[in-house]
């Protein structure tokens, strides 16, 4: 018998491998960081001991929710600017904001909130684009949660991050050299968008990105407005650009996607590119509906991302699940597309895979990290339960998770926040509040 830290028992067990098959009276033998082995409890129980082994009765164990697309620190802009058009919130409101208030103070302060919230909803790994990311990653080390930090690069300056474009680069290449061995932190190069950078700032982003293996980050075919502005400047749709100046590669993580043309479908497929779809965001901002059963009949990988809490207005990936799972049926006329194992699948294992840490995470099996999520099934909107698959994605709420487990660490238990208090990050929240808006 080996000993093991502890065994978290279910009555079921979602791996999110192989055929997705459902493991009745499952668990998880998990030791240090890592899963040491998963399967049904009978199995597991004559292989491994613990000191700590969990009640499973009324519990499902699956992997950690992944965000593919976010700007977490943006979570002090919830609600600043609603009920507009992408580019007037951006331009009009969001970048002001953001000149005006951004710093590594903010960007501290305000990403404590940002990983509280998605914790809290299951959510144990962000991929973000943003600026002044070593205080964010100070911050996720602190809280324990795990990051895909993005430096985010533009072609003017801002604020007092970057002076000039070689500012950013500067800042980039620095993030990876801060982070390349961290245990939860992974560094990435995240320019913003083909209508905020040139061609000359894509391909150094592609070499930066090429010469220390890092994922790549960036906006990509969001909007009517971004479609038409790039026919205009280079000719080609974004895709076809992308494909003309060899950014199209596996190490792209592209969010939106919404205004693809067939060819633009197979080119993304083609060439391996991971695409975040934020649902929530592009109805709020009417950027249109992504042609994710497409994409997905097409062997891209699609995964989920909130985008920021400023045009969501929530970091909620159940939220996504469920929001998409609906929609995608009303749109395309088909009840069985994006059907509710597909939409766990986009958010675990799609996920890990686009972000690029599809050997630590997404999926439940010996060697990988221990990113776990224990949710309670005994509530009257999870009663009475067929299907887990459908519960998850249709039914499952935030309140329903009782434990997160982060890199073999509990980071939320009976449904607290364990590594930082909860009530100073939301106290540090309302002050923040109370200064921008003046």
């Amino acid at each position: 018998m080996q000993q093991v830290d502890c065994i978290i028992r279910a009555d079921y067990l979602l791996t999110m491998e192989g055929d997705l098959s459902v493991i009745r009276d499952g668990a998880v033998a998990v030791a240090g960081s890592d899963i040491i082995d998963a399967g049904a409890f009978s199995g597991i129980s004559k292989k491994y001991t613990s000191d700590n082994i969990s009640d499973g009765k009324d519990r499902v164990v699956f992997p950690g929710l992944i965000n593919t697309h976010t700007h977490a620190a943006m979570v002090y802009f919830r609600g600043l600017a609603d009920d507009l058009p992408l580019m007037e919130w951006l331009q009009n409101h969001i970048w002001p904001a953001e000149g005006k208030w951004m710093n590594e103070e903010f960007v501290s302060d305000a990403v404590e909130l940002a990983c509280l919230e998605m914790l809290k909803a299951g959510v144990t790994t962000y991929s973000d684009m943003y600026f002044y990311q070593n205080a964010a990653g100070r911050t996720i080390e602190k809280i324990g949660m795990r990051g895909v930090l993005g430096a985010g690069v533009i072609d003017f300056p801002f604020t007092g991050y970057a002076k000039a474009a070689e500012d950013y680069f500067v800042n980039a290449e620095n993030l990876i050299n801060n982070w390349k061995n961290s245990e939860l932190v992974s560094p990435c190069i995240a320019p913003h968008a083909v209508y905020t950078c040139g061609p000359d700032n894509y391909k150094r982003a592609n070499a930066l990105s090429e010469k220390y293996n890092v994922p790549i980050h960036t906006h990509l075919a969001e909007t009517q407005f971004e479609v038409a502005e790039c026919q205009k400047r280079y000719g080609k749709t974004p895709v076809e650009y992308f494909e003309s100046i060899g950014m199209l590669t596996e190490r792209l993580s592209a969010a939106h996607c919404v205004w693809l043309t067939e060819n633009e479908i197979d080119l993304l497929a083609k060439r391996k590119v991971g695409v975040s779809h934020c649902i929530e965001s592009n109805l709020k901002l009417a950027s249109g509906f992504a042609p994710v059963a497409k994409m997905l009949r097409a062997g891209v990988k699609v995964s989920f991302g909130t985008d920021g809490a400023a045009s969501n207005n929530d970091l909620n990936i159940l939220g996504e699940m469920s929001t998409a799972a609906k929609v995608h049926k009303a749109v395309s006329g088909d009840p069985t597309v994006v059907d509710s194992r597909t939409t766990l699948l986009m958010a675990t294992r799609n996920g890990a895979e686009n972000s690029g840490l599809g050997d630590k995470a997404g999926s439940i099996r010996a060697g990988k990290k221990a990113d776990l999520v224990v949710a309670n099934l005994s509530q009257p909107h999870l009663t009475p339960l067929y299907d887990i698959y459908s519960h998850i994605t249709y039914c499952l709420r935030p309140s329903d998770i009782e434990t997160v487990m982060v890199n073999g660490k509990i980071v939320v238990g009976d449904g607290r926040l364990t590594t930082m208090n909860e009530v100073e990050i939301l106290a540090k929240a309302r002050s923040w509040q109370e200064k921008i808006k003046g």
